[in-house]
């Protein structure tokens, strides 16, 4: 199955029919309806249902664009698969992304119904809803799609779809195999997805993967991502009295969770946010050739410390960039007692903290957690899986009890990699514009069971708006971006790769 790409193959690229600004902005009239069609149907991974009426949807769409279909069971939830025929003297490509969306609070949201999508334009420091028979022929790139999903993931998808209308209606022979992968559970991070990729390996077989998901740079130029950080979990609980207590009775007296808590998170960093757990950090070195190859990549330290309002950035890294080639140590949330209006004053019987550890390719999530539990019984404390017992509680002065999360691999791909210099020049060719290399993206997809399974090289291609509040309210798209997306899929999937 896997085809050596020659260097020929990448001057080709360079020839490769970019198709012009007026068809692709008819195309993305089609899309447009597509994607309001498509957001209509509510796709939460924590209900079962949604995810079917989303797979029949999808079976239809790709059906009518000539491919061949199947729904993938898994340990959890379905995945949905597709492909072109098949001709063993072309390469493959495989392309992933999730049809899933995180779970919605209507309340929150400036819109009726957030699987309604709903037409904004820019106005002042907000948006204004437009109606969708103001679209016209003329549509306005600035104006947005607002609705669950809309960025996250479903309107890459449609992007695909389109790229391929315009393929067929050019006449195009598409010079390589195509394949897709759609995960649907990626929001609840993809648990199914390594036992499935080894079940189904021959069917996934390919010589490179496409990762469409995220957003581009925030300079908003065509991007190009060979890495993200993986991810992994844990929750730290500390133990006062075994209810909580009056504080005037017995502050002074009862040991308090809270302090206790805060005081052994903070033997974790040190003032300038560096993890000062021994061995954290160990296998990472950036040579030289790394360094420029992370200071290309068009950032603003400054701009990014006053668009996040903080006057001064931890000092794992020199600058941004590089902070990311390193695994990160995060409070993601701290609980004890009660806060605000429902303040009580009373000793807490408990303070929990919920960590996560992004990962890089050379940090491993299991020891990484080892790590940091063996520094927390350095601190005195014993550690526990389960809530303590009464004889427990009596034999021990300090006790954490710790529940570790499951994990989720780093993958990083050599800048170098052929296939990867083929999707930069065709990008390049496509926008006229010098394409963004990001050797690791602080965020986390669930890539690493394709590379390990079937041993090929990955890499991720944005393709939707930097603000585009994804896993949040009032989630949405740019239009100019269906735009880009599809002129993307329509460069990289016509040209020649041999």
């Amino acid at each position: 199955m896997k085809k050596t790409l020659s260097l020929v193959s990448l001057f080709l690229a360079f020839s490769a029919f970019a198709q012009d600004d007026v068809a692709i902005k008819s195309q993305v009239a089609d899309a447009i309806n597509e994607i309001r069609e498509f957001i209509a149907i509510p796709n939460d991974a924590l209900d079962a249902a949604d995810i079917d009426r989303n797979i029949m949807w999808l079976k239809r769409k790709f059906g009518d664009r000539g491919f061949n279909t199947a729904v993938l069971d898994t340990e959890g939830l379905p995945l949905f698969f597709a492909a072109m025929p098949m001709n063993s003297d072309k390469p493959t490509v495989l392309i992933y992304m999730h049809f899933d969306g995180q779970s919605v609070d209507p309340s929150k949201w400036n819109q009726p119904n957030p699987y309604e999508v709903v037409l904004k334009a820019p106005k002042d420091d907000g948006f204004e809803t437009v109606s969708f028979d103001e679209l016209g022929d003329d549509i306005n790139y600035d104006w947005r799609l607002f609705g669950r999903s809309t960025s996250d993931d479903k309107s890459p998808i449609v992007m695909l779809l389109n790229a391929m209308d315009l393929l067929q209606k050019d006449g195009k022979e598409i010079p390589f195999n195509i394949k897709v992968i759609l995960d649907s559970e990626e929001e609840k991070s993809s648990k199914p997805l390594p036992a499935a990729v080894k079940q189904y390996r021959e069917l996934l077989d390919s010589d490179f993967l496409m990762i469409v998901d995220g957003p581009v740079h925030a300079s908003e130029n065509p991007t190009v991502v060979y890495g993200c950080r993986g991810i992994t979990t844990l929750t730290l609980t500390t133990y006062g009295p075994i209810k909580p207590q009056h504080s005037g009775h017995y502050g002074n007296y009862a040991p308090n969770p809270g302090f206790q808590l805060a005081q052994l998170l903070a033997t974790m960093k040190d003032t300038e946010g560096r993890v000062t757990i021994p061995g954290y950090y160990d296998g990472i070195s950036i040579d030289e050739k790394t360094d420029s190859i992370l200071k290309s990549v068009p950032d603003s330290d400054e701009a990014i410390s006053e668009k996040l309002q903080f006057k001064t950035a931890e000092k794992v890294g020199g600058f941004y960039q590089e902070a990311l080639q390193y695994p990160s140590l995060n409070i993601r949330g701290l609980g004890s007692g009660w806060v605000g209006d429902k303040a009580r004053t009373i000793v807490p019987e408990s303070a929990t903290a919920e960590l996560d550890l992004r990962l890089v390719v050379e940090s491993d999530g299991n020891r990484l957690k080892q790590l940091v539990k063996n520094h927390i019984t350095k601190q005195g404390y014993k550690v526990l899986d389960h809530v303590p017992s009464k004889e427990e509680r009596m034999q021990f002065d300090k006790i954490v009890t710790v529940e570790e999360g499951s994990v989720t691999d780093a993958f990083r791909t050599e800048l170098d990699n052929p296939y990867g210099e083929f999707i930069v020049n065709t990008l390049n060719q496509s926008f006229g514009q010098e394409v963004i290399q990001i050797r690791t993206m602080g965020g986390t997809v669930p890539i690493s069971p394709f590379i390990n399974e079937l041993k090929i090289p990955a890499f991720i291609v944005p393709v939707v708006n930097p603000d585009n509040n994804q896993h949040s309210p009032n989630e949405n798209v740019k239009i100019g971006q269906l735009a880009y997306g599809i002129k993307a899929f329509y460069g990289i999937l016509s040209s020649p790769i041999n």
